[in-house]
């Protein structure tokens, strides 16, 4: 079928001609479209957002993934740039906007916004920075997803978890911190490697604060149940001729180098996100080290957010395990609450 020139250049008509095609070809059933069930948002588009971003899509969490950033041309070329390979996605909906109502219905969001930490800065000296930031990202988050779980990824993340918290009125068991998941996953990587077998085949955790104050779980650390302590009673402590106490090192330095050789850390801390929203989503009531409100627990007498195993399901932090520490790891853990404290009890306007 031809259609004369002077029919083409209009517009009217070409939006006549689309809709009949649409017509013909879609006989609709329902008639009110369906809310998304398992909707993420990521909020800021850097590296360490698009990283979640991408790692989320690829492992299938989401029905719908919103993004949100004050960056308009970087926040539509990220969206475009998704949106052009959904051919190989199972999400089929890809939205971003700087205004929060496009993150309406969330079922998870991952808030990666922030300055980013620079070469040789610690994670502690950001909060400031961050605080003020988040004054205007949470009311707006809980504005339109009353029901959502928070992950809170921007760095100091133990203490920007306790802003969130204060900020967002939400129950505590629905702000959780990304925390020492990934530094945990580091140092599985190193003893592993170390070890000459696969990350998953190393047991072992870190918990306490996210950076250079963590706590690395020697007690507990083991390979198929049998335990590095009995067979080296030593195991990381300073009278240890291996020197174990070398793979704690290299994962509190670690960031700093990754930092140092390529400008930020985005892919590891990605699927270390991915991770704990599948157990989110899909309701795993699997054990992550994440961070989560400390109060009560191990002598711990202040409101902070430090990072314990923590079982994740739908309901967001459903329980933590109660680990069997030594007195040292305690100790540990407390000067660790100690460190986040001595921050946020001046923090203003909470």
């Amino acid at each position: 079928m031809r259609f004369p020139s002077s029919l083409l250049g209009s517009k009217a008509v070409l939006q006549e001609i689309m809709a009949s095609v649409l017509e013909k070809l879609i006989t609709p059933l329902a008639t009110t479209a369906e809310l998304p069930t398992n909707k993420v948002t990521v909020v800021g588009v850097g590296q360490v957002g698009m990283a979640c971003a991408v790692s989320i899509l690829l492992r299938d969490l989401c029905d719908e993934l919103a993004l949100v950033d004050v960056v308009e041309d970087r926040l539509k070329g990220e969206m475009m740039d998704l949106q052009h390979g959904s051919l190989f996605l199972k999400t089929h909906k890809i939205v971003a906007d700087k205004d929060y109502s496009v993150t309406a219905n969330s079922r998870i969001v991952v808030v990666t916004a922030g300055v980013r930490q620079q070469e040789g800065e610690s994670r502690l000296n950001l909060v400031q920075r961050n605080v003020n930031i988040f004054k205007h990202i949470i009311p707006q988050i809980v504005k339109y997803s009353p029901n959502c779980t928070i992950v809170v990824v921007s760095n100091p993340v133990d203490v920007l978890t306790y802003v969130t918290w204060k900020l967002s009125g939400l129950p505590k068991h629905r702000i959780i911190g990304s925390g020492t998941n990934l530094d945990s996953a580091r140092f599985r990587y190193i003893m592993a490697e170390k070890l000459g077998i696969h990350a998953t085949s190393f047991n072992g955790y870190i918990l306490g604060e996210h950076g250079d104050s963590s706590v690395p779980v020697w007690s507990g650390a083991n390979v198929a149940g049998v335990s590095l302590q009995k067979l080296n009673p030593a195991v990381g402590t300073d009278q240890d001729s291996e020197n174990w106490k070398e793979a704690h090192k290299m994962v509190v330095d670690s960031a700093y180098e990754v930092i140092k050789l390529k400008g930020y850390t985005n892919w590891a801390i990605g699927l270390s996100v991915a991770d704990l929203t599948e157990s989110l989503v899909r309701n795993l009531s699997r054990v992550h080290p994440v961070s989560t409100m400390v109060k009560g627990m191990y002598g711990i007498n202040e409101e902070v957010y430090l990072s314990l195993p923590c079982v994740l399901n739908s309901s967001g932090v459903a329980s933590v395990v109660n680990m069997t520490l030594n007195d040292e790891e305690v100790a540990q853990l407390k000067k660790s609450a100690d460190t986040l404290w001595g921050i946020q009890k001046d923090l203003k306007d909470l």
